[in-house]
């Protein structure tokens, strides 16, 4: 009787075990059922974890982590948000629900659960965000409330009336747009780092317009009182702008007035003796150009047209280069030694003018444009081995070549017209001139040349007339103000 009893004993123990375990199969089974009707414990979606949620809550939460949360942006002194919808940023819920549930369901749901009952449930891979915005709509923003709003534009500095200086200009401020765009993209793709400093770029002041400067050298012009005619010519050897203009009896006139050459004509002589010269150019050759255009001396430069042009139209020969360079109002029509025949009477638009006249002399002519253009030629074939002389006498005219005229050039040094108004140092390549009439009176003056300066480089030539009496002081003053002037416009002051 006692074993029968035991042996139920056993028996209903042994039921009540198997009604245990499957009472805990089954509470399991709802376990795992339930998490497998969810997203796996460490599942992150675009960096939002959304473990234990049902994929309408996973949904639910990336629409507030980042569409519902504004960016916070920080520019100088201010604060601001940026609303996603404000730049279309759209999430691609469909695309990341997909691949979280492909993470969710990766395992068959017996192998799965088998898994779970040991405890080893899988490691999900994070799904990445997938979303778009407008950058346009973005840039357009910064542009509208933060651009207009925040940056300050620089002010350029200005001519001070009644000097050759100018005020310093303000530097100013810039938002970096593109760098803005790059780190609110980035914050609108972060789920928790959604705050931007924005930096911004130091705008320097700008140069004043050309305009400003043509203004300023008038003003000198007029304040100085010169009566006579006086032509200029300015180029900005970086940007190609020019100014151009023209003054007689106090009046401004069109330019491009016929002027006595005077020693200004030496620049073609070199120009056409160089385009005849071989390379290395030789020593003797080298001598008389040297002493032509450092000394201003008639003799050299004779000599240089009998040597390598002809000894009867050499001067001809000068005029030609220069009508083939696009000079049409500058011309040699004979040698420098005295008694020497005129050639050719030469008439040009500048000497056919009849609402002024510089009684330009009949041997030599030009404008102040036409030097300042061949100067243009001799500095852009030196530099960039370009320009018209490349195109026109390119095996002739080598940038070697035109360092070397630029060297001459830079030897011509007097301290007055030009050189009298830039600072000492600077380096000027230039040739002067000037003329005493048969009445032992001066009537004219020039300085033609290119100025090489930390600002920038620039050309600049003048010729002034008085047809009574060309007073030397005056004049000089005239033309180093204008030099100075110029030279303070490319090289400002700082703030």
């Amino acid at each position: 009787m006692r074993n029968r009893n035991s042996f139920l004993f056993i028996r209903w123990i042994s039921i009540a075990l198997i009604f245990l375990s499957a009472i805990l199969t089954v509470t399991q089974l709802v376990r795992y059922s339930r998490i497998r009707a969810t997203f796996l414990p460490g599942q992150t979606i675009a960096g939002v974890p959304v473990g234990g949620l049902t994929p309408q809550q996973a949904a639910e939460r990336l629409l507030t982590v980042y569409t519902a949360t504004p960016v916070e942006v920080r520019y100088r002194d201010s604060v601001f948000q940026i609303k996603p919808s404000t730049v279309d940023f759209r999430l691609n819920l469909e695309a990341m629900m997909t691949a979280a549930d492909l993470e969710r369901l990766q395992q068959p749901f017996w192998p799965g659960f088998w898994e779970f009952l040991w405890n080893r449930l899988p490691t999900p891979k994070p799904v990445p965000l997938i979303a778009t915005f407008s950058e346009e709509r973005l840039r357009a923003f910064l542009q509208e409330e933060i651009v207009a709003r925040y940056d300050e534009p620089p002010k350029p500095a200005m001519p001070l009336p009644g000097s050759v200086s100018f005020q310093s200009g303000q530097a100013g401020t810039s938002l970096d747009v593109e760098r803005a765009v790059v780190l609110i993209g980035d914050a609108l793709r972060s789920p928790t780092s959604r705050q931007v400093n924005l930096s911004f770029n130091r705008v320097n002041a700008p140069r004043p317009s050309v305009d400003n400067l043509k203004i300023l050298l008038q003003q000198i012009v007029e304040l100085s009182g010169f009566k006579g005619t006086l032509e200029m010519y300015v180029n900005d050897l970086q940007s190609g702008e020019e100014i151009h203009f023209a003054y007689s009896e106090g009046k401004l006139v069109q330019p491009n007035i016929a002027f006595s050459a005077a020693s200004t004509i030496k620049i073609p002589i070199m120009v056409s003796a160089m385009i005849r010269s071989p390379e290395p150019v030789p020593d003797d050759i080298a001598e008389q150009i040297s002493l032509m255009i450092e000394y201003s001396e008639n003799g050299p430069a004779d000599r240089l047209m009998e040597m390598l042009l002809d000894r009867n139209t050499g001067p001809l020969m000068v005029t030609a280069d220069m009508q083939t360079l696009g000079l049409e109002n500058t011309f040699l029509a004979g040698y420098f030694y005295p008694g020497a025949p005129l050639l050719q009477r030469f008439t040009t638009p500048a000497n056919q003018r009849t609402d002024v006249s510089t009684d330009p002399d009949l041997y030599n002519q030009t404008t102040a444009s036409d030097i300042g253009s061949l100067l243009e030629d001799i500095y852009m074939c030196a530099e960039k081995n370009g320009g018209t002389f490349a195109a026109l006498f390119p095996n002739q005219l080598t940038q070697t070549k035109c360092k070397q005229m630029v060297a001459y050039l830079l030897k011509n040094r007097n301290g007055v017209l030009l050189e009298a108004g830039i600072p000492e140092g600077t380096q000027i390549a230039h040739k002067h001139g000037w003329t005493i009439e048969t009445d032992n009176l001066m009537h004219s003056v020039s300085d033609a040349g290119i100025v090489y300066t930390p600002g920038g480089n620039f050309i600049i030539t003048i010729y002034m007339y008085d047809p009574v009496q060309l007073l030397w002081e005056p004049a000089n003053r005239v033309v180093a103000d204008l030099a100075r002037a110029i030279y303070n416009y490319f090289n400002l002051p700082t703030s």
